[in-house]
């Protein structure tokens, strides 16, 4: 009984990561903490599995590439990629993005070209962003430190076999399948849609002015006392006074003679500003003015936004900027923008105050698309010390002379010595929940273990493919990850995934290995759908996208990358 109500317990787990009703971290925290109480797994094996080496690894290689996004690199390869042709610009994007995803964060590189993708007018930005997300992905499967998701199985094969993966034992599958599918990439992506730029006009469209004239009642009192804080789907955004802005406005600003009242919301509703006296309504025009306090950004993986309101996290003093618009894909939400639940890869524009740069919490929850605004950068010194010794971290984990755990931790000793990161920066954007995800699913996968619920599940698979061979489990195996990848994120596919490939090699009697390889791969195999990968999220509302935009380019490329994993893994990695 016991191993069916940890499959169960599973099951349930599956379910509630695909409803998208609790946050992962919270649901492997509980599963874990559950099989603890129950004694499928005990408090040392629990704490051992957050302090997994392979475990640290991730998250230190996390940690030092938030120095490496920060290299003027990549911001001069942005601008460099996308002249000439609009074909041949497409294909310098992908095939730099490859490269660089197979050895940086795949959202950094991503975040690095979206803002110029997005700021450029050669090329629609619909034309190119899916194959930036596609091609980032492609990049990471062919590197131990690609991706995070190979890193997560990392873990899981040295806490199942003690030993760990090689920096290049995914090159050998990694690169051939990355080619293969950057061809048909290449040849689908004549069929996105051209959505041009959004122009200015379109983004004054948000904004709804009115004159307060020189002999209204309302002049002299406080935005307050005037009863502009309640307004029905409107909200005061700005002032415009003589020339200038004053943004965000605060509830205490009195208004004065020839004040341009500008609202945001829903402009329609105009109604709800002809009670007041003296508000003289589409009077004057500060369009110049206005634009050049807008800033577009998109709600990134890691922002405390998401699943909240505007009004749930007081955004006008958190960010010191008010929120114009929210696309959401194609969409433009309409609506009382405060009282929309944000989602990770919202399109936001915002109209920021001269403060909106000092904010230190901008990197963790944004990416920006335009504007401004722009991040600080490395300098030249800065640049050449990380980039070299992050280049020299990977060469010497290669040649077996420096554990790759060991050289990063130098590395992010010397960037905190340098001041080129600081602890106050790495506190923000420590991977906390991911840490929890990862250590909570390994002890899950060691109560598997324990219950006698991973032989169940391997007696289960040897019995439905008993008829066909070890090559049709292993089939079985990448088919089971791949689904898994595109309903739940794919490091949660991963850790789902792993036990039962590991079972399944074992009840076959064959290598491991080319079970872990599936899991591995088949985790990055997310090409269907924009919300299975952090990359599509950021790229789905700038481009403007539908799901079946997803649907129409990744179809063919995840039926060409599965069909490569299948054939070469075998060959390369025998059973």
């Amino acid at each position: 009984m016991t191993p069916w109500a940890v499959l169960f317990s599973i099951t349930i787990l599956l379910a509630l990561l695909i409803s998208g009703r609790v946050k992962p971290a919270i649901a492997f925290v509980t599963l874990a903490a559950i099989f603890l109480l129950l004694g499928f797994v005990d408090t040392a094996t629990l704490l051992t599995q957050y302090t997994n080496p392979a475990l640290a690894t991730l998250l230190l290689l996390l940690l030092v590439s938030l120095a490496l996004e920060r290299s003027p690199l990549l911001d001069w390869l942005s601008r460099h990629l996308l002249k000439g042709h609009p074909r041949l610009a497409t294909a310098r994007l992908m095939g730099s993005t490859a490269v660089l995803s197979a050895f940086l964060n795949n959202t950094a590189v991503v975040a690095a070209f979206l803002g110029a993708i997005s700021r450029q007018q050669r090329i629609a930005p619909s034309r190119l962003l899916i194959p930036l997300s596609y091609a980032s992905i492609l990049g990471g499967i062919t590197t131990l430190v690609g991706t995070s998701t190979n890193l997560v199985v990392n873990s899981f094969n040295l806490s199942a076999s003690g030993s760990e993966l090689g920096m290049f034992q995914f090159s050998l599958v990694g690169i051939p399948v990355a080619l293969v599918t950057l061809c048909v990439l290449m040849w689908r992506a004549n069929t996105l849609p051209h959505h041009p730029l959004e122009n200015t006009n379109e983004k004054l469209s948000y904004f709804l002015a009115a004159d307060l004239e020189p002999d209204s009642p309302m002049i002299g009192k406080t935005i307050e006392e005037n009863g502009l804080r309640s307004l029905e789907g409107l909200y005061l955004l700005e002032i415009e006074r003589h020339g200038r802005l004053i943004s965000p406005v605060a509830p205490k600003e009195q208004l004065l003679a020839n004040d341009t009242l500008v609202f945001t919301g829903e402009v329609g509703k105009v109604q709800a500003l002809q009670r007041f006296p003296g508000l003289h309504l589409f009077g004057h025009q500060a369009d110049n003015l206005l634009a050049t306090n807008l800033v577009e950004v998109v709600i990134s993986h890691e922002s405390e936004l998401s699943g909240k309101t505007l009004q749930d996290v007081d955004f006008r003093s958190m960010f010191s900027a008010g929120v114009v618009g929210i696309r959401r894909g194609e969409k433009r939400l309409e609506g009382q923008l405060g009282k929309i639940p944000l989602r990770v890869g919202d399109c936001l524009l915002l109209a920021v105050s001269a403060d909106f740069r000092q904010h230190r919490n901008l990197d963790r929850n944004f990416h920006l698309l335009s504007g401004s605004f722009t991040r600080p950068q490395l300098t030249g010194k800065e640049s050449l010390f990380t980039l070299g010794g992050f280049a020299a971290v990977i060469a010497l984990a290669t040649a077996n002379v420096l554990p790759l755990f060991h050289g990063l931790l130098i590395m992010l000793g010397g960037l905190l010595l340098m001041k080129v990161i600081s602890l106050a920066e790495l506190r923000r954007r420590f991977p906390f929940e991911l840490w929890l995800i990862i250590g909570s699913a390994l002890a899950i996968a060691q109560a598997l273990e324990n219950s006698g619920a991973a032989g169940l599940l391997a007696s289960g698979m040897q019995w439905l493919f008993s008829g066909y061979g070890v090559y049709a489990a292993f089939v079985g195996c990448y088919l089971l990850t791949l689904l898994l990848t595109e309903t739940v994120t794919n490091n949660a596919a991963a850790a789902l995934a792993f036990p039962v490939a590991w079972s399944t090699a074992h009840a076959f009697g064959a290598d491991p290995l080319p079970f872990v390889m599936a899991v591995a791969y088949g985790a990055s195999a997310c090409f269907l759908i924009p919300f299975g990968y952090q990359t599509h999220l950021m790229v789905y509302s700038p481009g403007r996208y539908r799901i079946t935009d997803f649907l129409k380019i990744g179809l063919p490329v995840s039926v060409t990358y599965s069909a490569a994993v299948l054939l070469i893994t075998p060959l390369v990695f025998p059973f």
